[in-house]
């Protein structure tokens, strides 16, 4: 139950948006209009102005985490039984701890990338065959392989091993999305209609998203219940939980996700887990109110 990453969980005074993911639409740092040079007139090279100075992260209260993470260790301890408990668990998550859907979506970080990485290969392959997308990637040696060894490969180029727990829940997402293949009926990367890449993309999300809680608020109860059963209901609660809201995104957006463009499809991820986390909070809201 949970990541390999888990630890600890983060601490409330911690930003709420880490400084390392403020920015990451703007420009690119040292841009400037290189039209006129100082050479042109002998003069000496003019100094290029410094870098704007990224603003300070915001921090987020100290005791941000403390309602989400008791709420969840309840309906932990219940063996999924506590639904209200699950509820307020996540709907605190998204209002309180991550400071609203917005932020929430942009603490997904590498997950975001990896899935329009995703997202982009897999349109690649069901407009140009998976060979041809293969190649592109340098992956050659995959084609004719069976799906999920493909996709093992794959996981080395979208979202290679790293130290960070950001990543490691991109990763572990992407290898747990791998397992789910064979029960979704994806057998065969070529010819995918655009139904199975969504199917795809929802599983990605999903496990991503459960795996963000699990590091935020159910680091210290995922050894709860101690019945193997009990656990597994627990798991199994939360993830669909997790996936009728990323579901809903999903449809919500009314994309055909094989007509867009490499450059769109990652505003479209970002609107995707925006809106999953708004989803979510309806969900957890209705489900607190029984």
């Amino acid at each position: 139950m949970g990541t390999s990453n888990a630890y600890g969980g983060a601490g409330g005074s911690t930003p709420l948006i880490p400084s390392w993911l403020q920015g990451e639409e703007g420009a690119a740092a040292g841009d400037r209009d290189e039209t006129q040079t100082s050479s042109d007139y002998g003069a000496p090279p003019a100094v290029p102005p410094a870098p704007a100075a990224r603003p300070t992260p915001q921090l987020g209260a100290s005791d941000r985490f403390t309602s989400a993470r008791s709420n969840f260790t309840r309906f932990a301890s219940s063996g999924g039984n506590d639904r209200r408990s699950l509820g307020r668990a996540i709907s605190q998550y998204v209002s309180k701890s991550a400071g609203g859907s917005r932020q929430a979506a942009q603490r997904m970080g590498s997950a975001r990338g990896v899935g329009a990485g995703l997202i982009r290969f897999l349109n690649d392959a069901g407009a140009n065959g998976a060979r041809e997308a293969l190649r592109t990637l340098s992956l050659d040696s995959l084609a004719g392989r069976p799906i999920e060894e493909v996709f093992a490969g794959l996981a080395d180029y979208i979202c290679p091993e790293g130290g960070t727990i950001d990543e490691g829940i991109a990763r572990d997402a992407f290898i747990e999305t791998i397992a789910d293949l064979a029960g979704a009926g994806i057998t065969n990367i070529d010819g995918l209609a655009a139904s199975q890449i969504q199917a795809v993309f929802e599983l990605y999300a999903t496990h991503a998203i459960e795996a963000r809680i699990y590091n935020d608020i159910g680091a210290k109860v995922i050894t709860l219940p101690t019945d193997p059963r009990s656990a597994e209901k627990v798991q199994a609660q939360l993830r669909d939980f997790i996936q009728r809201g990323v579901s809903d995104a999903i449809n919500a957006a009314g994309v055909d996700i094989q007509s867009l463009s490499a450059t769109a499809v990652t505003g479209f991820v970002t609107t995707v887990y925006k809106s999953a986390f708004d989803v979510l909070q309806t969900i957890g809201d209705a489900e607190a109110a029984k």
